[in-house]
């Protein structure tokens, strides 16, 4: 009779253990609760894309969101909340002001930002009193992780890519600016995008987080006035062209990285 007794006692213990391996849904990272779009705007394309169409109909013209051009796998592995924890908490992290034309930098223990600093965003709460992860990356200390990135397969002529990683909490999000092109993708979380052609200013205040945007100036616009905008997923790439105008909003807390091409 012992023996079945000692086993009933273990099991539970072996089921927990078990349990507490196992990958956590989205990594671990916090869920949030802020809307996606109607309809996503954003032309989408698949494996079958060849490089010389993503040339004549995207590179120079227009943003598309990839899918299955690459697998990261292995990567997002590597991105869970326990695993960069344990591999990164105590380096610090450079983080930088959400506004669009001046950034104040402080540098902080990773595991600092993400307990305490990576919360939703507050709607009522400043561009510049908002702390967000995003570039600014020590590529010999992070060279271990961006060595198992599989970049997307497409290239600008005349560029070179550059890596910039990040991770952000539930409405946080960068306002409206522009720069050159480049690719973004997400590795865990939801991350909406909103999207201006070059001759097409959109009206925001430079130091209002996109969140208050979307709450008082977005219900405002007629239709025709609305940006392109897609809310990316896991595995999905977006590709934005030479100064096209761009604003981020995480959905839930986002592990995401981008390749610029400089």
């Amino acid at each position: 009779m012992a023996a079945p007794r000692l086993l009933r006692l273990l099991l539970p213990l072996a089921w927990a253990r078990t349990a507490g391996c196992a990958d956590l849904p989205g990594g671990g990272w916090l869920a949030g609760a802020v809307p996606e779009e109607e309809r996503c705007t954003v032309e989408r394309a698949d494996a079958s894309l060849t490089y010389s169409l993503f040339l004549q109909r995207f590179a120079y013209s227009r943003p598309v969101i990839l899918r299955g051009v690459t697998d990261n796998s292995a990567f997002r592995a590597l991105c869970t909340r326990d695993k960069l924890l344990a591999a990164f908490g105590d380096r610090l992290v450079r983080l930088s002001t959400a506004n669009t034309y001046s950034y104040r930098k402080v540098d902080v223990p990773f595991q600092e930002y993400v307990e305490q600093l990576l919360k939703p965003q507050d709607l009522a709460q400043l561009g510049s009193d908002t702390l967000y992860f995003f570039g600014d990356n020590n590529f010999t200390e992070w060279g271990s992780l961006f060595q198992q990135y599989v970049p997307p397969p497409f290239r600008i002529p005349g560029t070179s890519p550059a890596y910039s990683f990040g991770i952000a909490g539930s409405g946080s999000g960068v306002p409206f600016h522009w720069h050159g092109p480049g690719y973004s993708e997400v590795i865990f979380g939801r991350k909406r995008w909103f999207l201006y052609p070059p001759d097409h200013t959109p009206h925001f205040h430079p130091n209002e987080t996109t969140l208050a945007w979307l709450h008082h100036t977005y219900p405002t616009l007629p239709r025709a006035q609305r940006p392109l905008q897609c809310t990316l997923r896991p595995g999905e790439v977006l590709y934005f062209p030479d100064r096209w105008w761009h604003a981020t909003l995480n959905l839930d807390t986002s592990v995401f990285i981008s390749t610029f091409l400089g």
